[in-house]
C-alpha cells in the first residue's frame, strides 16, 4: 500500500470514530449497569435528576438574580453535573442549605452532592470525598478606582501608611502581611464592614477573597478596582458521599470534561459572566489539567 491509500484508510477510519461517538453518548444510561448495584451514580440515574445541596446568598458562587432565578459558578457546576447525567442541564434539584450542613447532608443522603464553594482539606478529607477541584480560590486586594494607590504596587510602596481591611479571623493579620509586611491591618466583624471600609476610605485596600474580587469589579467597574495581587491558594471541590468510587468517578470525569474537554461551554461562560475572565486556553497534546 502507498502513502496515499494509507492516508486514505486513516481517514476513513477517523471519520468512522468520529460517526460512532454519538452512540456512544446515546448508551451513557445504558453504561451505568456496569456501576454497583449500590452506587448513588445507578440511583441517580433512575431517579431522573440529581440532587445537589448549595446555597443561595453568596455571590458569585450561589445567589438569585433579578428575575429570582438560582445562579452563579456553584450552580453552573450543578447544571454540569445533570447534563452529564441526562443531557439535560435541567434534570436537577438543588437543596439549599447551611454551609454547616454541606458534610452532614452528604453523609446522610440527603443530598447526592453538595457544591457550595467549600475548600478542601485533609481534615474534611476524613469524612468525605472530594471531586477533582473546579476553582482556585486565593485571597486579593480590591480597591478604589479612583484612588491614586489602587495597584499593588502603590500599596506596596506605602509601608506602614497603606491600610488594609480583612474579616477579623486568628489569621487575617498574619495573611496580609505576607504580601504587604508594613501595613496596617484592621480586622472587621463582617465581609459587608470590611467593603464599607474601604468604600469610606478609611482603609486604601480590602483583603476579601478573589472570587469575590473579580466579581465586585467586573460588575462594577466605577466602584471598585482589582489591585492585581492574589495570593494565598485554596481548593473549592464538591463534596460526595465516602465508598461510592463509581459516582466519585463520574463527577470526576464530567468535571474534568467540562473544563478541559470538549464541553467547556458551559463552564467557560460562567466564568466570564461571574469572574469577569475568560478561562485559559486548552491546546490539544500534552495534557495540562
Amino acid at each position: 500500500m502507498n502513502d496515499t491509500s494509507k492516508r486514505r484508510e486513516f481517514l476513513k477510519l477517523g471519520m468512522a470514530g468520529l460517526a460512532t461517538a454519538g452512540v456512544v453518548g446515546a448508551a451513557a444510561t445504558k453504561a451505568a449497569a456496569q456501576a454497583a448495584p449500590d452506587s448513588l451514580l445507578r440511583t441517580v440515574l433512575e431517579r431522573g435528576k440529581v440532587i445537589v445541596g448549595t446555597g443561595s446568598t453568596n455571590a458569585p458562587w450561589h445567589f438569585e438574580n433579578d428575575a429570582g432565578e438560582l445562579v452563579g459558578m456553584d450552580i453552573t457546576m450543578g447544571r454540569i453535573l445533570a447534563k452529564g447525567l441526562f443531557d439535560d442541564t435541567t434534570k436537577v434539584e438543588f437543596v439549599m442549605q447551611d454551609p454547616a450542613q454541606r458534610i452532614p447532608n452528604v453523609t446522610t443522603n440527603k443530598v447526592d452532592i453538595s457544591i457550595q464553594f467549600m475548600t478542601m482539606t485533609a481534615q474534611r478529607s476524613q469524612l468525605i470525598h472530594f471531586s477533582r477541584p473546579y476553582y482556585v480560590e486565593g485571597i486579593a486586594l480590591l480597591t478604589l478606582p479612583n484612588a491614586e494607590n489602587k495597584t499593588f504596587d502603590k500599596l506596596l510602596a506605602g509601608g506602614s501608611a497603606t491600610r488594609i481591611s480583612i474579616l477579623q479571623n486568628v489569621d487575617a493579620e498574619a495573611n496580609v502581611r505576607i504580601v504587604l509586611p508594613e501595613a496596617q491591618v484592621m480586622q472587621i466583624d463582617t465581609q459587608a464592614n470590611v467593603l464599607q471600609a474601604l468604600e469610606s476610605k478609611r482603609v486604601d485596600g480590602a483583603a476579601v477573597d478573589l472570587s469575590t474580587v473579580r466579581w465586585l469589579a467586573s460588575r462594577n467597574p466605577d466602584k471598585y478596582f482589582d489591585a492585581g495581587k492574589s495570593w494565598f491558594s485554596m481548593l473549592y471541590g464538591a463534596a460526595l458521599r465516602q465508598g461510592d468510587l463509581d459516582w466519585l468517578t463520574f463527577v470526576n470525569t464530567t468535571f474534568t470534561t467540562a473544563m478541559f474537554g470538549h464541553e467547556t461551554a458551559l463552564y467557560d461562560a460562567a466564568f466570564k459572566d461571574y469572574f469577569g475572565q475568560e478561562p485559559p486556553a486548552r491546546h490539544p497534546g500534552f495534557p495540562v489539567i
